[in-house]
């Protein structure tokens, strides 16, 4: 069973540089600008990963009634799955969901 720790911290998006404001109602875990992510965590909120590699937004999936993005991290190449955020920028969300 996996355990959630809550963090919804600010951060400067290593990716495009752009500072990135906490959530607000749940965990911050990636940039709504550019959609990229830091593979930090084992459970989600934990940063006990030591990877530390970019989380590459390489696909969306549907999940429930809202998304999913795909990550594949550009250093140990696991793949990982968030929910999008109310504030996600949606014309990456297509232009990431017409990768294929």
């Amino acid at each position: 069973m996996k355990r959630f720790n809550e963090l919804d911290e600010g951060f400067i998006c290593e990716h495009c540089k752009k500072e990135v404001k906490p959530l607000g109602y749940t965990s911050r875990d990636h940039c709504p600008y550019c959609l990229y992510s830091k593979h930090v965590d084992i459970n989600p909120g934990d940063r006990e990963n030591t990877c530390k590699g970019l989380l590459k937004p390489i696909e969306i999936e549907k999940y429930k009634d809202t998304y999913k993005i795909i990550y594949q991290c550009e250093t140990c190449k696991q793949k990982h799955k968030n929910i999008i955020a109310k504030d996600d920028d949606m014309n990456e969300i297509i232009k990431i969901s017409n990768i294929k």
